[in-house]
């Protein structure tokens, strides 16, 4: 499993709409100042967080873009597997079932089934305000979300 830049820039996109949540819209030309991340590119992946209910957006004047629910709702898991498809370590365990002719007598399933689950269940655990929080304590920021 290897997160791509659309998931790395998601998860940034939505750390930074936690941190400036004043509980207005913010302008997509600041998260992209902010983040470093182009327009288009950016454009492209907040209507995938649209389209899904993680963002709020607004057209015209004083509109913008925030956070559909609170940041303690909302996990890296959710944003991740939205814009990457799938957080499986290994192809044989993406979807619903294993469609793997060896899959009965795989001697390294187990252990892929159960590396599936820790990412599962850790990337389900963590959600953007602990993201925004940890960092805080870290360089000592006080964003009050």
């Amino acid at each position: 499993m290897k997160i791509s830049t659309k998931g790395r820039y998601a998860l940034r996109i939505m750390v930074d709409l936690a941190q400036h949540d004043n509980g207005g819209y913010t302008p997509l030309k600041e998260i992209s100042e902010r983040q470093e991340i182009s327009m288009k590119y950016l454009e492209t992946i907040i209507s995938h967080l649209n389209k899904a209910g993680f963002v709020e957006s607004v057209r015209g004047k004083g509109g913008g873009h925030r956070l559909a629910k609170p940041a303690q709702e909302l996990t890296v898991g959710s944003v991740l597997e939205l814009v990457e498809g799938t957080l499986a370590p290994v192809s044989c365990l993406e979807g619903d079932r294993n469609h793997c002719d060896r899959a009965n007598t795989c001697y390294t399933l187990p252990m892929w089934q159960e590396l599936n689950r820790i990412i599962a269940e850790y990337l389900g655990s963590v959600t953007i305000y602990d993201l925004v929080h940890q960092q805080d304590q870290l360089i000592g920021n006080d964003y009050s979300i």
